[in-house]
């Protein structure tokens, strides 16, 4: 038997995870301001094991245009530069003996649009999981359908509602997209 509560809450879940892993996966876009959020997804190798940077140190933005890095245990200084300099995210961090400054240089017109291009495609990867989750929901009440656990109308109801719980998290996807690229084209 279908039982409707629990399958449209199964299925707003499986929506909202899908956002927010879309909404991490943004914040590797940097902008032209030094964000603490720059630095979430490097991991250090802090005696042997691969650790998230910020529970290495602290991170702060003293200023718009630099990120400071204060380890909690400065012998791992070495290592949390070679993490961030290897992260491919055009960082050069300055070591000065018990800091790491992180300048953020400005992004060129070029950059923040091949940025923005990456955005979209991102966006378009979340759009087609999202359209997936419809997909698997809609032959799920299609076989409650066949099985007779639901009537030809609830079939049809349900089908609605699957595609309007879509629609809304299309469009908060499309939001975020569009205040992200808003935030990567700003000079």
């Amino acid at each position: 038997m279908l039982e409707q509560e629990l399958f449209f809450t199964e299925l707003k879940e499986k929506f909202e995870k899908s956002l927010d892993a879309y909404k991490t996966e943004t914040t590797q876009y940097r902008t032209g301001k030094a964000s603490p959020k720059l630095l979430e997804n490097i991991f250090v190798d802090y005696y042997g094991v691969k650790t998230p940077l910020n529970q290495l140190a602290s991170i702060s933005s003293p200023d718009p245009r630099l990120l400071l890095v204060q380890p909690f245990d400065r012998n791992v200084l070495k290592e949390i530069e070679g993490a961030i300099r290897n992260a491919n995210i055009g960082f050069n961090p300055i070591n000065d003996g018990s800091n790491i400054k992180v300048p953020v240089p400005s992004l060129t017109e070029e950059r923040r649009k091949e940025l923005v291009k990456q955005l979209s495609q991102l966006t378009e990867k979340y759009r087609v999981s999202m359209r997936n989750f419809r997909r698997d929901a809609l032959a799920e009440i299609k076989q409650a359908q066949k099985n007779k656990e639901i009537t030809e109308d609830e079939e049809k109801k349900f089908s609605e509602k699957v595609q309007k719980e879509l629609n809304d998290f299309i469009k908060k996807l499309e939001d975020c997209a569009k205040a992200k690229e808003n935030d990567v084209m700003e000079i």
